[in-house]
Formats: structure tokens, sequence, C-alpha cells
């Protein structure tokens, strides 16, 4: 299949960054928190010249699915925490629940005026009575994915600087969304710790190239042989995914790494992802927990039952009709924004994953992107969108600082900072197809030697962007009645 890589200035137009692309020599070994910050003005480019030629030597020539040359990132934790003022870091719980007071005084105005007047007494016309509340489940959706946010922040303990506030806060509102706020929150933390990492990732952990050839029925040597994908079939797969996606992973685990029997306490040994495996957010001795979580995971599950009963009772009282449109189905909505939310901010033709060789915190924080969804993202969303690569470096920094915050740590980050804000909101709804198109397995490229074989990026069955390998280019190997691959060897080096 021939190459259709997008040159590399069609990347520079979605990414946006404050510097020179090589602004500092590397420092990303080891621990990322550990390494002195150097200077960028001490460096010539000629001598980065040279310092790329080391660099590559380690881990040759990567390229991503558009077709650009990627490199490690070359910066510490400590160069990101310091180039960030230090007021960004201050929380106040006065000005969170005013957050939360406002999320849900719009719900209660908008549920209000809805019930007023869209009414047979004011509006006979059925067609346009359905509208409206067609409508009506939309912009409810959109507040309570903004309440859903400020209950994230509690998560992080962004939202104030007492804990008892913060998970108070959270678990209120969560369950009253219907999410399991400490089984969550215990998870969610974890794909923090892990971002990016094949093995340990906890949120849309890309299929390898084996994987996705066992879901589709192939071998893994015909993937770089098949024709298009029908677009009807990354139709279906994407609505699938926005209806069940939330559900699916807090009831299976699905997208979270099925690595289970490495948990602690060998509590994993035998599960893997899937219903009745035990691999939920709900089940204390799920292996997604240690022991000392199940006190929470009981209480997660406590606030989720008083709020079924509540919901229950109103069901009886006003009808499950009523209910369907006035919180139902603007629950569904809050799903799909969680959902496109996630899988934008960690899929994308530019980001790499990692192996657990080759990760480390630094690599996978940055591992992530920004989009852009206008006022919607902005002010209904608390920005959760357009600053989610600070959050993955510096999780504790309130919602509202977190644009100053990420001014301070694009030139720290240079090259490796990534924002895809072309077509604003619709540009976000846009990049959903984009990246289903794009990105349907993950492998490494095929100029990895060293280290760089542990980094992986999508490919894709359609034709567009940088090829997949051709199995000329690997060794096979055969394990676990599946074929696999690995790059290198007299082929590859």
């Amino acid at each position: 299949m021939a190459s259709t890589s997008i040159p590399a200035r069609a990347l520079l137009r979605r990414t946006v960054t404050a510097t020179t692309a090589d602004s500092a020599p590397s420092t990303a070994a080891g621990s990322p928190s550990d390494t002195p910050r150097q200077s960028p003005s001490s460096t010539s480019l000629s001598s980065m010249s040279s310092l790329d030629d080391v660099k590559e030597q380690g881990y040759g020539k990567l390229t991503d699915t558009y077709g650009n040359e990627f490199k490690l990132p070359d910066y510490s934790i400590n160069d990101i925490r310091n180039a960030i003022p230090k007021h960004c870091f201050e929380r106040s719980g006065l000005r969170g629940l005013s957050y939360v007071a406002r999320d849900i005084a719009s719900l209660a105005v908008t549920f209000m005026l809805f019930n007023k007047f869209v009414t047979p007494e004011y509006i006979p016309s059925t067609p346009i009575r359905t509208g409206l509340w067609a409508l009506y489940t939309v912009i409810q959706g959109l507040f309570g994915t903004g309440l859903w946010v400020l209950a994230h922040e509690c998560g992080h303990q962004s939202f104030s600087p007492s804990k008892i506030l913060n998970d108070t806060t959270g678990w209120i509102c969560h369950s009253a969304l219907l999410v399991p706020y400490f089984s969550w929150k215990i998870s969610h933390g974890k794909h923090h710790k892990a971002t990016g990492n094949m093995e340990r990732d906890m949120v849309f952990v890309p299929k390898t190239r084996d994987e996705y050839a066992t879901r589709i029925g192939k071998l893994v040597h015909e993937i770089d042989e098949l024709t298009e994908e029908t677009p009807i079939a990354t139709l279906l797969h994407s609505l699938g995914q926005q209806l069940f996606g939330w559900p699916m992973y807090l009831l299976g685990n699905i997208t979270g790494h099925n690595n289970h029997e490495r948990q602690l306490e060998g509590r994993g040994k035998g599960k893997i992802n899937g219903f009745f495996t035990g691999v939920n957010h709900f089940n204390p001795d799920s292996p997604l927990y240690e022991a000392k979580d199940s006190k929470l995971i009981l209480l997660s599950d406590i606030g989720l039952a008083i709020a079924t009963s509540v919901l229950f009772t109103l069901c009886k009282t006003y009808g499950f009709q009523n209910m369907l449109v006035w919180y139902f189905l603007p629950y569904l909505w809050v799903n799909h924004w969680l959902v496109a939310i996630t899988y934008l901010q960690h899929t994308d033709p530019t980001l790499p994953h990692y192996s657990a060789g080759s990760w480390n915190y630094v690599r996978g924080a940055a591992a992530t992107i920004d989009r852009e969804f206008g006022f919607v993202g902005r002010t209904l969303l608390h920005g959760i969108i357009e600053t989610h690569v600070l959050h993955h470096y510096v999780s504790t920094i309130p919602f509202y600082h977190a644009d100053e915050a990420t001014e301070a740590i694009k030139p720290v980050m240079g090259r490796h900072y990534r924002a895809n804000v072309e077509g604003g909101s619709l540009g976000f709804l846009k990049s959903m197809w984009i990246s289903a198109r794009w990105c349907q397995w993950v492998e490494p490229s095929k100029g990895a030697v060293g280290e760089g074989k542990g980094v992986f990026f999508y490919r894709n069955r359609n034709g567009l962007g940088t090829a997949p390998l051709s199995m000329k280019e690997v060794k096979p190997v055969v394990g676990n009645a599946r074929m696999g691959m690995v790059v290198g060897g007299d082929e590859s080096d």
C-alpha cells in the first residue's frame, strides 16, 4: 500500500508551540523529576544537531501517523512545575462551590422554564414541542457534564485545599450522575500515573496490530494489505463507543489495560476485562483496587444506591416517560460528552504510546492533546478540553488557573506540546471522525531501534498517513495462539 503521508507543514498547523522545536538537550532519562533544567539560550543550533544524532542512535527514526518525525520529550517534571506561577496552584473552596451552585442553578432553571412554557397551553404544535424538549436534553446534558467535570476536580483535590470538602462534594455530584465517585477516582488516578503506558494505562489503551487483527478476524501479516474499512463500519463503531463506552468501562474495564495478574496481592489472577469477571468499578474485590480501598468502593456503591432509589421514586411519581426526558436522555448526553472528551484527549494521529520499558512519566503526560470547543468547552465544561496537557502534568491546579499555567509550560515543552484548535467547536466534533478513521491500531516505526521499538504510533488500513509495516520489515513471533511481531533484527536494523 502506498504511503499518503501528510507533509510536515500540516502538522505544524495543528500543533501550538511557544518555542523552537529543540530548545534544550535531552533530560528525559530515568526518573523524569530528578534531572536538572538547562537553559535553552545556552545551547546553539549547531550543537543541537549533534545531540539529535546521538538521540537517534538511541532510538532511531520515529514517525507519527501524519509522517512527521517524532522526538522523545527532553525536559523534566521539575522544569514544568518551576515554570508555573505559584498562584496557579492556589485553590479556593468557596470559588469551587460557586461553580457547583452555578451548574446546579443552570440545571434547575432550565428544567423549570421548559416545564412551565413548553406545554400545550403555550405551544400547541406537537412537533415543535418535541423539538424543544429534544433541545432540552442536549442543554441539560451540557450542564450535567459541567457538574461532572467539577466532581472530577474534586477527585484530583484541585477543587479546594480541604480533602473532606473535595470528597464530599465529589461523592454527592458524581452519585447524582450515577458515577461511582471513589471507585472512578482511584482508577482515574492510576490512569494519570501511567498515561500512554500500554501495560498499565486505565483508559483508551489502543489495540496493537495483532489485537486489531484478532478483532476483525484477520492474520497479522494481512493487515498492511487490507483495503479500506468502510465508512459505515467506522460510523457504527463510533456510535457504539459513544452510547455504550462509559457503562462498558465501568462494568468491564473496556479500553483499560488487561494485565490484572500484575496487581498487588495477586487479586487479578485469572481475571480479564469483560462482564461477569469481577473486573469492574463496583466490586470491592476487583483487581482494579487494593484491599485498603474496599470501604471506599462500598461508599461509592452506597451513593449509587441512594441515587437509584431517588430515581425509582421519581419514576413512580411522575412516570418513566417524563423521567426519560427529564433525566435519562440528558444522562446519555453526559456519557456521550465524557467519552468524546476522553477519547479525543488521548487519541490523535500525532500521539505516541509506549511499552513499559520506553515509558516514563514525562513522556506519558506529553502523549495527550489540547483541543478547542469554544464557549461550550471553556465556560460550560470548565476548560477540561482546552487544558488537558497541563492537567496531566499537574492535576491539582484548579481549572480557573489552567489557561495561565498552560501558557507557562508551552516554552518548556516546545515541540512536544500538542493542540488541535482548527475549526473551534466544529473542529472538535470533526476530530472524532478523523481519529476514528486514522487511529485503528498502534505499532512501532519502521526506523525504530533500541528503546525506539517501544514507542508506538497509530496506523490504519484506510490508506491514510504513514503506511503500516510490511511483514517483510518485521520478524513474526508465534505465542499465545496469536502471531505477533518484533521490529528490528537483521531486516530492519
